[in-house]
């Protein structure tokens, strides 16, 4: 098979950046016997340590944390949530204006640019990192919630609404509380999420492949910052994303290691706790070191190729052996309420629903921006030779009707085994046992549930392997082809992150620290828009 041709080097016509600034320059280049480090000397430092001290302070007092993390949560969603909202919007605008406008001809890449993989090999890879450990977590689980909320209605105490319901709820009309709980519940996986991946990832993609600079997220405010962006303004640019993306995955994992506990507590009546999580992700970050020695192509590539297989293999199964008209027809249904409650929804000024605006909607705003490095950057290193217009279409669009699809077969059958034959045991169990509960109710539950606790683990593994590649990236200053070593430190270290979150508060401790480290960066992405603007305007573009 003939050798693929090095990324960086652009086929056919780009703009390139003229800087002096070569790749690793400010790299320290360390052997240890056998083994080779070849990290940025400054953000490697920084990020590392701030990382190591954060993982042995929160486990030595995991009592006095546990508290700080539940009120930094509540004070950031509360009182930023316009904040939040108003950037999502703002990032879905910008990549539509960008498909429709003609910077969307600019091909990444080159104006002569192929793509390095097809159209299924390149969105395994794209879902398997992006949102799987989330759809499996709260397919089921969202849309019970909102559906009973807004089932219930409002709630006043003292002249405050104490509810949880999507906007005014629709109190008593089980039909109108389905429509609404999955418009709700699709608004946080559709457009929303992806705009704000895509963003990034048009960014990183672009300041690489046609600019020729570094693949960090420095690079993309080179336009804004010049030759000052190899300095500490771009150090503190990276700093942030390695963290913002470390604490990212470590929510995402936590959620995984919760659901993959109750899976195995379901079917082989494993102790559940913090004890159970915490094996579960020594156990499985071991496996992700395994894929991360293997490398993208063996790796993460083939591990997501599986995944979404079986994947696709349960969602069809839940099609055939649940309702199946319902979900055939809720699936354009629901698409028809998302677009009609998303004004609403997406207002971020003057919201009566307090609890779903900011527990849900600010929280995953938070959450999606703390992922944006680790998957705009993934998304990047797989998408050369895509055009713009080609790129947003399919990272927005696709993905959104598949996360569409995925929650109204999951959604609307456990939704339809409480309406209609009043099962309730799902919607009584506690959020991570949700989807084993909806599974009971239909044939080959033991199967299906095995399934499903192998989803969770693999999308766990293509997480973790995806993250420690990306936060390398970053951390050798650009670097790709970084030594192995590196990559096995950070996977080793998102695994401790994520069991020192565990111990020291749980879910709540992981949604704080995801928001929190989702803060800043939202100024960064907010940024980085004007200079992918004004970087798309220099290009060439495809005929």
């Amino acid at each position: 098979m003939a050798e693929r041709k090095d990324p960086m080097i652009p086929d056919g016509a780009v703009n390139p950046i003229d800087t002096d600034y070569q790749i690793g320059q400010d790299n320290i280049l360390v052997n240890v016997g056998p083994l080779g480090l070849d990290i940025h000397n400054r953000v490697f430092a920084i990020s590392s340590l701030l990382v190591v001290a954060f993982v042995i302070l929160t486990l030595m007092f995991q009592t006095q944390v546990e508290p700080v993390f539940s009120g930094m949560r509540n004070w950031l969603t509360s009182n930023l949530d316009w904040f939040f909202l108003s950037a999502g919007n703002f990032f879905v605008v910008v990549c539509l204006a960008l498909a429709v406008s003609p910077l969307g001809k600019v091909r990444l890449g080159g104006t002569e640019a192929t793509p390095d993989y097809s159209y299924l090999g390149w969105f395994s890879m794209l879902f398997a990192a992006g949102m799987g450990i989330g759809l499996m977590f709260f397919g089921v689980s969202e849309p019970l919630s909102h559906f009973g909320t807004a089932f219930g209605g409002t709630v006043m105490e003292n002249g405050v609404r104490t509810d949880w319901a999507p906007l005014g709820g629709a109190v008593g009309d089980a039909e109108a509380a389905a429509r609404l709980g999955m418009a709700a519940t699709i608004f946080h996986w559709a457009l929303h999420p992806w705009a704000i991946y895509a963003i990034l990832a048009l960014g990183l993609a672009l300041f690489s492949f046609n600019k020729g600079l570094p693949l960090t997220i420095r690079s993309v405010f080179y336009p804004l910052l010049g030759e000052r962006v190899w300095g500490w303004p771009g150090h503190i640019i990276d700093i942030l994303a390695v963290l913002a993306t470390l604490f990212g995955l470590a929510t995402s994992l936590g959620y995984g290691a919760a659901q993959a506990s109750s899976g195995l507590n379901y079917l082989f009546d494993v102790p559940l706790g913090a004890t159970t999580q915490v094996l579960l992700v020594i156990g499985i970050t071991a496996i992700a070191l395994f894929s991360v020695v293997a490398g993208l192509d063996a790796g993460v590539k083939r591990l997501s190729e599986i995944n979404m297989a079986l994947a696709l293999l349960l969602m069809l199964f839940v099609i055939f052996v649940g309702p199946t008209l319902n979900i055939v027809t809720g699936f354009f249904s629901n698409v028809g309420a998302y677009f009609e409650y998303l004004p609403a929804l997406s207002n971020p000024f003057g919201r009566e629903d307090a609890n779903y605006s900011q527990g849900w909607t600010a929280f995953y705003w938070a959450w999606w921006i703390s992922w944006s490095p680790f998957v705009g950057m993934f998304i990047a290193r797989v998408s050369r030779g895509r055009t713009v217009r080609e790129f947003i279409v399919s990272v927005l669009i696709v993905p959104s009707l598949a996360c569409v699809l995925w929650m109204t077969v999951f959604g609307e059958t456990a939704i339809n085994q409480l309406v209609r034959d009043g099962y309730d045991a799902a919607s009584k169990a506690e959020l991570p046992l949700q989807l084993f509960s909806m599974l009971d109710a239909l044939p080959l539950a033991q199967i299906t549930s095995f399934i499903a606790i192998v989803l969770v683990v693999v999308f766990f593994v293509t997480s973790s392997d995806s993250g420690s590649l990306v936060i390398d990236i970053i951390a050798a200053g650009g670097k790709v082809d970084a030594p192995v070593p590196q990559r096995v430190f950070w996977a080793v270290f998102e695994g401790l992150v994520a069991i020192a979150l565990i111990l020291g508060g749980g879910l709540v401790a992981l949604q704080a620290m995801a928001v929190s480290t989702g803060l800043p960066f939202t100024l960064v992405l907010l940024a980085s828009t004007l200079a992918i603007v004004k970087g798309l305007l220099s290009e060439p573009r495809a005929s």
